[in-house]
């Protein structure tokens, strides 16, 4: 599903965030057009020069499960996540569930994920896993990241309720990441109240999107992260043109206008978050 997405052309660079920076929580970096690590060393190289120290390459299949670990042991500054999409649930066989067991267990592969449930696509692509098989896998990457004390990241696409369901019927990893959060202020009450990490991107930043400002600003500062999504959901001005790790400082001040705070402070809050659910420093 990633189609043209990174062949599209970038936009200039933000202006740089001051301080210590932060971190992307969920990019796709060879759905952005990199192949080699010396592709994956000038995409970080353009995000650090905006102060984005690090990224987490996220995995939708198994070929890209394997890639990103690639990268993620090329680049010092590249954590992977490694899981089955939701929509591609129906593919997790034995073979599977052995080999995204053995990549998720390596050291620099820091979540499970993404994986969760997808309410959008099963009405239309007739390729796509149903939502009961959607469940199954969910409930077994969960179990994986309990046995391997791993943060589970959760694509959730129209099924906020079914998603809480899941988490609560299977016990929650001791760390939850909604990526991409997508709900209204009741979704956002109900991750606090539980202890799971909201990640907002490029969305934030859409002028229409009026209830996930609201959720933003309801958000613990110590649950918030950030990330791109890369390369999909560019943020504001640039909608419609390739993301990339770069790009994340639009969503940083989005963010922070949301909440009314200052962007420093939230590139902070968001940079100390990622650090601690994905144990950054046990890998220095």
């Amino acid at each position: 599903m990633t189609g043209g997405y990174g062949r599209r052309e970038r936009p200039p660079a933000p202006e740089p965030l001051t301080g210590a920076g932060t971190i992307d929580s969920h990019t796709h970096l060879d759905a952005c057009g990199c192949v080699t690590a010396e592709d994956v060393r000038a995409a970080m190289d353009r995000a650090e020069a905006v102060g984005v120290r690090a990224a987490v390459t996220v995995a939708d299949d198994l070929d890209s499960a394997r890639w990103v670990l690639g990268a993620a042991e090329a680049d010092r500054r590249v954590l992977a996540a490694v899981a089955l999409h939701p929509t591609r649930a129906h593919l997790l066989d034995d073979a599977a569930r052995a080999e995204i067991e053995k990549l998720a267990a390596a050291p620099r592969a820091v979540a499970v994920g993404e994986t969760g449930l997808d309410y959008y696509w099963p009405q239309h692509d007739p390729n796509t896993a149903d939502p009961a098989v959607q469940r199954e896998a969910f409930a077994w990457h969960i179990d994986l990241a309990k046995r391997l004390d791993k943060p589970v990241m959760i694509h959730d696409r129209d099924a906020h309720q079914d998603v809480l369901d899941v988490l609560r019927a299977e016990g929650a990893p001791e760390r939850v990441i909604f990526h991409c959060f997508s709900g209204d202020a009741g979704l956002a009450r109900s991750c606090a109240d539980a202890g799971y990490l909201m990640s907002f991107a490029g969305p934030i930043t859409f002028r229409n999107a009026v209830a996930l400002r609201e959720a933003a600003a309801l958000a613990p500062a110590d649950l918030l992260l950030v990330e791109t999504d890369a390369p999909f959901l560019t943020p504001h001005p640039h909608r419609g043109r390739a993301n990339e790790p770069y790009c994340l400082p639009w969503t940083v001040r989005g963010l922070a206008a949301a909440r009314g705070e200052a962007a420093e402070a939230v590139a902070e809050a968001t940079r100390a978050n990622a650090e601690r659910v994905f144990r950054i420093a046990e890998l220095r």
